[in-house]
């Protein structure tokens, strides 16, 4: 009874101060909302992210250029321009065994057109058998062959919405767009497949890996090799001996000075899992400082509340409240407060994961509303520990008030 009237008490005197009662519980508010959104947009993040690595397939091994520890990307991946890997080190991945296709890579971007029609597009430079690797179909028309792929033929097959774009309901096939200036004979389209790993490849140009680094970039290095190992048990042998492939051709005799570096699907998703989880983590604590700011916030207004009621307080001890009982009230009223203030964070942090679920899928990506019980524990704990740790010293001060002194305060 005495707890309960107690909050009641609290209640009616936050009730008396609306305005600034808001006003005080604004800095949880927004610290919780911010926790949980960007726990949920976290959460949501990771879990795009991993899911686009796993629609690779689970038994393709990634090679790229530059070395890197084994928990760590190389270098290609901040964006430095390695040029050690080559078309022929693909050709000679290709003949080992365990190995059932075998696709090099390159990327460019662009302005590809059509009569009337043009727009720039990213187009991909890869080899015969990057359907093969990539578990895709041409939808009508055909792949380029490995013939034309060594004697630089103009050729393209295109994404279904570079074909919608250029050519709307109109067949393309074997007529002659544009890139970059320079003339390409449509040969095939590809099936619709969607964004996979974090590029729209319905939105690409394929074209003959040579035809790439030639005749359009000028270059004679890869961006990445991928290859598509027949099983998943032998993928550790197939590692293994697609090192010392590429060792042997790039005459390197101690691992230690490795040009390249090879990771499976399983090792990609063990790196990106660590790493998002910590930048997650990492997110959620900085968002967690606008709690603290809020906490600052609520313990000024309780000195102001004490300085205020400081009558009511030597009053109430006159007629017999003990020191305990004082700051019971003042605990009580900032943990109402910080608990009131958390459940409209987590109803906002809430609405707003979920418009950024809707604003991200709205421009193709699979991206899943996850708001998960544990955000929502840590954000409510975390504000109910706020209002106590920072309504302390307040209800503290107020307690140790001499009631004589506090009856001749005006």
């Amino acid at each position: 009874m005495y707890f309960l009237s107690t909050i009641k008490l609290s209640f009616r005197n936050l009730a008396l101060q609306k305005s600034r009662s808001f006003l005080t519980m604004l800095g949880i508010i927004i610290g919780v909302a911010a926790v949980i959104s960007i726990m949920s947009v976290g959460a949501s993040a990771q879990d795009l992210l991993l899911a686009q690595v796993r629609a690779m397939g689970s038994n393709l091994v990634g090679i790229l250029p530059g070395a890197s520890d084994e928990a760590g990307p190389p270098a290609a991946m901040y964006g430095i321009e390695i040029t050690t890997l080559k078309h022929e080190d693909g050709l000679a991945i290709e003949k080992l065994p365990h190995i059932t296709a075998v696709s090099s890579y390159i990327n460019g971007r662009g302005t590809i057109s059509y009569l009337s029609e043009s727009k720039d597009y990213n187009y991909m430079g890869v080899s015969e058998d990057y359907t093969l690797v990539e578990d895709t179909k041409v939808n009508s028309g055909r792949f380029f062959r490995q013939d034309e792929i060594d004697s630089l033929s103009r050729v393209v097959v295109l994404g279904s919405k570079v074909k919608e774009k250029l050519f709307g309901d109109d067949d393309p096939l074997n007529k002659r767009i544009k890139i970059s200036q320079v003339s390409f004979k449509v040969i095939g389209v590809m099936e619709e497949r969607g964004v996979v790993a974090f590029q729209n490849q319905d939105e690409q140009v394929f074209v003959p890996i040579k035809t790439v680094q030639k005749l359009l970039l000028g270059v004679n290095h890869l961006a990445f090799i991928r290859a598509k190992i027949d099983k998943e048990e032998n993928i550790d042998l197939a590692i293994s001996q697609i090192k010392n492939t590429i060792r042997f051709r790039h005459n390197i005799e101690d691992p230690i000075k490795d040009d390249f570096s090879i990771r499976s699907t399983d090792q990609t998703l063990d790196i990106l899992g660590t790493i998002t989880q910590a930048l997650k983590m990492f997110l959620a604590a900085v968002a967690a400082i606008s709690l603290i700011v809020g906490g600052i916030g609520i313990m000024n207004i309780m000195f102001v509340s004490v300085n205020e009621r400081t009558r009511e307080i030597g009053l109430r001890k006159a007629i017999g409240a003990r020191r305990k009982n004082i700051l019971i009230q003042f605990l009580i009223e900032s943990s109402i407060m910080t608990l009131i203030g958390g459940l409209i964070g987590i109803v906002m942090g809430i609405l707003i994961a979920w418009v950024i679920t809707i604003g991200v899928n709205y421009f193709g990506y699979d991206w899943k509303f996850i708001v998960t019980p544990l955000s929502v524990f840590i954000s409510t704990l975390m504000a109910i520990s706020v209002g106590l740790l920072f309504g302390l010293w307040p209800a503290n001060r107020a307690s140790k008030l001499n009631p004589i002194q506090a009856l001749r305060h005006e």
